[in-house]
């Protein structure tokens, strides 16, 4: 049986996507990107970039960062990632940045590439630090996720602000978000996932010039709904990014179950 082919549609200013496996997934966004990165070294001559770090993120690296996929001069990007565990340093294992360099930059030749060192002691310094890199200059692209509570980096609905006054935080995660971590593989107990983390805040991403956002899988089902189907509230706090002017959201059909499409 053939798969289904892929369905278009939007929400509010948001475009939707769902394609017919993960892989898919990954692959059509990741060529999206290339393309866009593509245009903004043609016009500004370099790109900032922001990295989701997570399992629901490996077929979209994998697929950017393929030979097959295009020229990007990569050594004209500069590269952030979203968010980091207190405490965790940056060779550790479980850390996001180390994530980052396994799955993407050992594999290409960014420019730049600036991590968020949460394992530094001074938390309010190290996001003060990192949010004056963040604002130097727009960021073109997010390459993010969606959590099973909605969130977007580490804004869970506890802290999320839509109208944040700071770029960087340091934020207490909620029971939903841990369990998440486990979920995922990424930690054996809720016992071992840290209980704080520094993140981007709202803000952040609802000022960037592009969102591409990858959302895979049964159980992220539930806040996928939320998102596009409840009201735009920080009970849900990806629902903000159907006001986006510029953002995509990819979908496959687990992630998309249970919309009333």
């Amino acid at each position: 049986m053939n798969p289904a082919p892929p369905e278009y549609f939007a929400v509010d200013r948001l475009a939707v996507e769902i394609h017919p496996t993960k892989a898919d997934l990954g692959r059509v966004a990741a060529a999206a990107a290339a393309e866009y990165l593509r245009l903004c070294l043609a016009s500004r001559n370099a790109a900032r970039v922001i990295f989701a770090c997570a399992p629901s993120q490996d077929d979209f690296l994998a697929a950017l960062s393929a030979d097959g996929m295009g020229p990007v001069d990569w050594r004209r990007v500069t590269a952030f990632h979203m968010d980091e565990y207190v405490g965790l340093r940056g060779d550790h294992p479980q850390s996001f940045q180390r994530y980052l360099r396994d799955h993407f930059l050992s594999r290409v030749d960014v420019g730049k590439f600036h991590p968020l060192a949460a394992g530094d002691a001074d938390s309010a310094e190290t996001c003060a630090r990192y949010a004056k890199l963040i604002m130097e200059l727009p960021i073109d692209l997010v390459c993010m996720g969606v959590g099973e509570n909605g969130h977007i980096a580490f804004n869970d609905p506890p802290v999320a602000d839509f109208e944040d006054p700071v770029s960087v935080k340091r934020v207490k995660l909620d029971a939903l978000c841990i369990q998440q971590q486990v979920n995922d593989g990424c930690f054996a107990s809720v016992a071992d996932v840290p209980s704080h983390a520094l993140t981007l805040t709202v803000p952040v991403f609802r000022a960037s010039r592009r969102l591409s956002i990858h959302v895979s899988g049964p159980r992220k089902a539930a806040a996928v709904q939320a998102m596009l189907e409840g009201p735009i509230s920080t009970s849900c706090p990806a629902s903000i990014l159907r006001l986006h002017p510029n953002a995509i959201l990819y979908l496959d059909p687990a992630a998309a179950g249970r919309l009333s499409r």
